[in-house]
């Protein structure tokens, strides 16, 4: 089971049926238009092609959202006003792409990753560095051992670091960087955490219907995900890849002799709409 959760979600497989999501939506939209054609045309000369005019404007901007998030993830230039849009078009096909995806023998937790996975590209795409101090770290609380007596949520200090769970060394890595880290019970905890602390970037550790839901709730704030080890199955004694969680960190924090205060290259810019 620990060994299937670390095969890495394939991009293509949320793009894929994103399209073919689109396509069946586009049929729908066509039979219902040409059902319709005669009543509408009752009611109005001109509505049929009103309404037909709509349908096709729907589909076009939902294959340009698709295409957008392509050129995006392959590096070339994109419009990135379109990536709201594009989570709220994901949000809306993804039903449609559960539904699709099991005719294939594709489960959710597939989709979801896969959506991680080109969350996590996009934004490594836009070069987001922040200070330390400017990183929220998320944890669900699944992370802390289930029979510690330590009440660790809100206040990850109380761990005692007895090397039960990966608490400790996040609690540890938290204090030598000087990063937010904070365990969560929940999303609306975690949303709270956020409005409180105001920070630039987020790094979530999580299941993946957690990830990508977390992901698309904190939108315009940048957000990267880590999927937690379940060898217990799910929401018990869950653990992190430490060496991929350093990876991350590595990439996004600007090491304190490079920060003066202000942010330097995309930093600033970046991730300020999260601000």
């Amino acid at each position: 089971m620990e060994q299937a959760l670390f095969q890495r979600p394939k991009k293509r497989l949320l793009i894929g049926f994103l399209i073919l999501s689109t396509v069946c939506l586009a049929a729908v939209f066509y039979a219902v238009w040409r059902i319709s054609y005669l009543g509408l045309m009752e009611v109005w000369l001109a509505l049929p092609v009103v309404v037909g005019s709509v349908f096709l404007a729907v589909v076009t901007l939902s294959l340009f959202g698709i295409f957008n998030m392509v050129l995006a993830i392959k590096g070339w230039p994109s419009v990135s006003l379109f990536q709201k849009q594009t989570y709220a078009l994901i949000n809306i096909l993804f039903p449609t792409v559960v539904r699709l995806g099991s005719l294939f023998g594709i489960n959710r937790r597939q989709l979801e990753g896969s959506f991680i996975a080109v969350s996590n590209l996009l934004f490594s795409r836009r070069n987001i560095r922040v200070p330390a101090e400017k990183l929220l770290v998320v944890t669900p609380h699944c992370l802390q051992l289930a029979s510690c007596p330590h009440k660790i949520t809100r206040d990850p200090s109380n761990c005692k670091r007895c090397g039960g769970c990966n608490i400790g060394d996040l609690v540890k890595l938290s204090e030598e960087m000087g990063f937010l880290f904070f365990v969560a019970t929940g999303g609306t905890l975690a949303r709270q955490i956020i409005k409180q602390n105001r920070p630039k970037a987020v790094l979530a550790i999580a299941c993946e219907r957690d990830l990508m839901s977390g992901i698309q709730d904190v939108y315009p704030l940048p957000a990267v995900g880590i999927l937690n080890i379940r060898p217990n199955g799910p929401c018990y004694n869950t653990r992190v890849d430490m060496e991929e969680f350093k990876r991350v960190l590595e990439k996004i924090v600007i090491p304190k002799e490079e920060w003066n205060g202000q942010g330097t290259g995309n930093s600033g810019r970046d991730s300020s709409c999260g601000a």
